[in-house]
């Protein structure tokens, strides 16, 4: 598996669901690209998600931590993190294969493929993409 990499659409996927998916593979050795982090979804009305990572982001100290990203492709990558052992060298091996890039940049465009989890259009609640959570945040997205 070395050199190759998978390159994954986020566009429309559902942020847990495609967090787990990724970890299950990360932790199996493959090397992943996602694109277009902006456009993946959390479920929840927009209030109570925006609540949500906002005690994420504010809780400790400024200078000291605990730090919380507010740009979609470093928060995308820290649900990840969550479901990995990130504190044992096997886990921060998976995520250094995990790379994540806001939009698709040139190199990657026309190879992403779709993810098999759960879609927007398959969800009966509300929902808001991450692009709109992490510009609440104060992401300049």
């Amino acid at each position: 598996m070395e050199g190759t990499k998978t390159v994954i659409d986020a566009d429309g996927a559902v942020l847990g669901r495609l967090a787990t998916l990724l970890a299950k593979r990360l932790l199996l050795g493959e090397q992943i690209v996602v694109v277009n982090a902006e456009k993946a979804v959390v479920s929840g009305k927009f209030d109570t998600t925006l609540a949500f990572y906002k005690h994420r982001r504010e809780r400790g100290d400024p200078h000291k931590g605990p730090f919380f990203p507010r740009y979609p492709d470093m928060l995308l990558k820290r649900t990840v993190r969550g479901m990995l052992p990130a504190k044992t060298a096997r886990g921060r091996a998976a995520l250094a294969n995990l790379k994540v890039y806001i939009g698709c940049p040139e190199e990657f465009s026309g190879k992403a493929v779709k993810v098999e989890t759960k879609k927007v259009t398959d969800l009966r609640c509300k929902y808001s993409t991450l692009a709109n959570v992490c510009r609440q945040l104060g992401a300049k997205v």
